[in-house]
């Protein structure tokens, strides 16, 4: 290692020389994708000093039962604020219609108050406010919030979206235009679901709102510099089957996270994350296997599905990253043992959630495909090993060139103190390891640039990331030896230097990644993917330039994690509780309501749909249902599975697959479902929970004209079975996604269905035919 006063040894100043040779041919350049990896023994090495704190979901727990719909952003005073649809705090019924929230760490919080109140209501709404989205724009805090009950008609259910702007993150807030942002439309003779507000901003400055939900689909429409106007059509980017878009921008793609099923059903709620991604924030998404997000066999890579702990419904997500530059998510889910307000039984409760982001081969898992956590976890880093707020008066950072001052607030922001530099380079005394995150809010005006200090060690060796308000970029210098090398990245050309915004850099090994955002929700202006040396190794982080600086954090880079959680083991196949279908049906099973439409031929058992459906509590005891005992132990049964609905065509609701069933008011069912022009593969659960039937559902993975669909069977240490459902389009490659649980003792039998016609259907298109090759048992 290399001290501060010493002269390259000849190994060193070989790989210098290297390095700066490369780094020569492409200085001064817009890096548009990651450059190879000049050392790679250097790239990947473990970082020191772990995250020792702890968290236990739900993390609003103490502050409200109750917060849908999070939306999350570090306020420029240093706190983060999470924003959710209404309902009440307590047991007690007391309440708000839109909440606040404050923390100084993700994990702790305290009420802020509500959005709106009888002195700030918009006079446009009648009742109720959904599903916020935080942003902070031109040095502005931004709210995009629905009134799903407006003026502008008496049904009492025709949403819009409004925007409404504060000085800071706790509001005052203001309906900033008088009247919605989107108003009600009506389309097909009904009002579409105009909610779920997220607004993304794109490299090039330009602005994009996404919303939308069941009848609907995701729709996106481009915004005003200023995120306050409408200024051009609808693009539909999701099928009607998402709801809760949330759209950010890495590695060259951009990523939209959607919630599937049903939101508030209790303890059957099946809310499901998937994403898709694309090359451009119109679309086309699609998700890992390739499958388009706006088909009607929609597809969507699962992020985040039950496990078969005290959560379900897991959903509606927000995206964030803590002080170590890890990513996570943020959404609410319901206590299954406790899901309804006491004071209101069927008012289901959905507290805030939060898990780490993992990114595997391009794609995102919540904690690495384990689903949502209920024990201790490490804490996300929201205090860096340096951490400097400039609220105290004074600063820990030492100035060796410049001068750094102390300005006790800013009255044109809520940041509170902040930094003033002048032609300064300021550093902490505070040694980091070699792999670091350092971020910083920054603003600059006229011929001047500010930014951020990473991997420092004096004047002649460190990296400097800046905003440059001259040159209007983003710029990564990189000085080795006293020779510097700097890559840049042009901003839009409406970027308001002047105005704060968070600058970022990431250094692992020898790969470093900058950027500039409104406020780090994973929407940058302007990225820089390179390489530095990996003798550029110094441990202190600071601020540099002459401008304003506010919100220091650096600590030492988060470790990724890479592993994947296993799949359901499958067994070997038991051919005695198994059935091929290859002449009439075997041994074993029994009718519940025997269908003679049902019949085995040509190594099928092929059976029209029934006008019947198990989950509705007016025709479930009419269904066919063909079972048989459920197998003693761990197993997984598998059917494959041709359903003739098509595509595209309205086939309301014909659907069939495997069944799981006590009673009618206990079971699971896993269909190949036709819902308008979707198809999807359902995997829903039947309960009764407080005097209540209640009947959800969650989506697994893309169907098609032949789907192979697999539950896998386990216990719990409680006796509970946890049943999993499994997809495949071509009986190799399996996605596994959520999992519902029957009480101990239940002893089910386990089937097969084929329903959901009705009489309007069948007149329209005629039946459709389930096509049953199999039913296997692997143990």
């Amino acid at each position: 290692m290399l001290t501060r006063n010493s002269v390259p040894g000849p190994t060193q100043a070989r790989r210098w020389r290297r390095w700066r040779a490369a780094a020569i041919a492409t200085a001064a350049i817009t890096v548009a994708g990651l450059a190879p990896a000049l050392d790679a023994s250097a790239a990947g090495h473990p970082t020191s000093h772990a995250q020792t704190a702890t968290y236990t979901n739900a993390v609003t727990d103490g502050y409200s039962i109750d917060f849908p719909d999070p939306s999350v952003i570090k306020g420029k005073d240093g706190y983060w604020y999470a924003y959710g649809t209404g309902g009440p705090y307590d047991e007690t019924g007391r309440g708000d219609s839109y909440k606040i929230a404050r923390s100084s760490d993700l994990v702790h919080w305290e009420n802020k108050g509500p959005i709106f109140t009888a002195d700030n209501i918009p006079k446009w709404a009648v009742s109720g406010y959904w599903a916020p989205d935080i942003r902070y724009i031109n040095g502005k805090y931004i709210m995009y919030f629905v009134v799903p009950d407006t003026t502008f008609s008496t049904q009492g259910f025709d949403p819009a979206i409004g925007v409404a702007t504060a000085p800071s993150p706790a509001g005052p807030w203001k309906d900033a235009l008088g009247k919605p942002l989107l108003g009600p439309t009506l389309e097909n003779g009904g009002y579409t679901t105009v909610i779920d507000p997220s607004e993304f901003t794109d490299s090039n400055g330009k602005r994009y709102l996404y919303w939308g939900s069941y009848g609907s689909g995701i729709r996106v429409v481009p915004l005003s510099d200023d995120g306050m106007s409408v200024t051009g059509p609808a693009t539909q980017v999701a099928s009607t089957r998402f709801e809760g878009s949330y759209v950010i921008h890495r590695d060259g793609w951009y990523y939209m996270f959607a919630s599937s099923a049903n939101c508030c059903a209790g303890p059957t709620t099946g809310y499901t994350v998937f994403a898709g991604r694309s090359k451009s924030p119109l679309g086309p998404f699609v998700d890992k296997e390739g499958v388009p997000l706006n088909a009607s066999r929609s597809g969507g890579t699962i992020v985040l599905a039950q496990n078969g702990n005290k959560f379900v419904g897991v959903g509606h997500n927000a995206i964030t990253t803590d002080a170590a530059g890890q990513t996570w998510i943020v959404y609410h889910g319901v206590e299954r043992n406790h899901p309804y307000f006491d004071g209101s039984p069927g008012y289901t409760m959905r507290p805030m959630l939060i898990d780490r982001l993992d990114w595997i081969e391009g794609w995102p898992l919540a904690r690495g495909g384990q689903g949502p956590s209920d024990t201790p976890q490490t804490a996300p880093v929201t205090t860096g090993e340096v951490a400097e707020d400039f609220n105290s008066g004074g600063t820990s950072l030492h100035a060796s060139a410049g001068t750094l001052t102390v300005e006790p607030s800013d009255p044109a922001s809520d940041a509170g103190g902040y930094g003033k530099l002048t032609g300064a380079t300021a550093t902490a005394n505070t040694r980091l390891p070699a792999d670091q995150h350092v971020e910083a809010d920054v603003r600059a005006t006229g011929d001047n640039s500010a930014g951020v200090l990473a991997r420092y060690r004096d004047a002649k060796n460190n990296v400097a990331v800046s905003v440059d308000a001259k040159r209007h970029q983003l710029r990564v210098t990189t000085t080795v030896f006293g020779v510097a090398i700097t890559r840049t990245a042009a901003l839009p050309a409406d970027f308001d230097a002047s105005a704060w915004h968070t600058v970022s850099v990431d250094i692992r090994g020898t790969r470093l990644t900058a950027q500039v955002t409104d406020a780090n929700l994973g929407d940058p202006y302007a990225s820089i993917d390179t390489v530095v040396p990996s003798i550029a190794s110094g441990r202190n982080a600071g601020v540099i330039g002459t401008g304003d600086v506010d919100n220091l954090e650096a600590s030492a880079l988060y470790t990724p994690h890479t592993s994947v959680a296993p799949d359901p083991r499958l067994g070997r196949l038991d051919k005695a509780d198994s059935d091929e279908f290859t002449g009439a049906l075997g041994a074993g099973w029994t009718w519940h309501n025997e269908d003679s439409a049902a019949t085995v031929a040509d190594g099928q058992l092929n059976w029209p749909t029934e006008d019947t459906d198990l989950s509705d509590p007016n025709s479930a005891a009419k269904a066919g249902l063909l079972l048989r005992d459920e197998p003693t132990g761990d197993y997984t049964v598998e059917t494959k599975l041709n359903l003739d609905v098509g595509t595209d065509t309205v086939r309301n609701f014909q659907q069939a697959g495997l069944v799981v069933y006590v009673n009618d008011n206990q079971f699971l069912r896993y269909d190949h479902v036709a819902a308008g022009t979707t198809r999807f593969l359902e995997f829903g659960k039947v309960t009764v929970a407080n005097g209540v039937r209640t009947w959800g559902a969650a989506i697994i993975g893309p169907s098609a004209g032949t789907t192979w669909m697999r539950i896998s069977h386990r216990t719990n240490s409680s006796g509970e079975g946890l049943y999993r459902a499994g997809s495949s389009r071509d009986g190799k490659h399996w996605i596994w996604g959520a999992v519902w649980t029957l009480p101990a003792g239940s002893h089910p039998q386990i089937g097969l269905l084929s329903q959901g016609s009705s009489a309007a259907t069948d007149a329209a298109v005629g039946k459709a035919t389930a096509a049953f090759d199999y039913f296997r048992i692997y143990k």
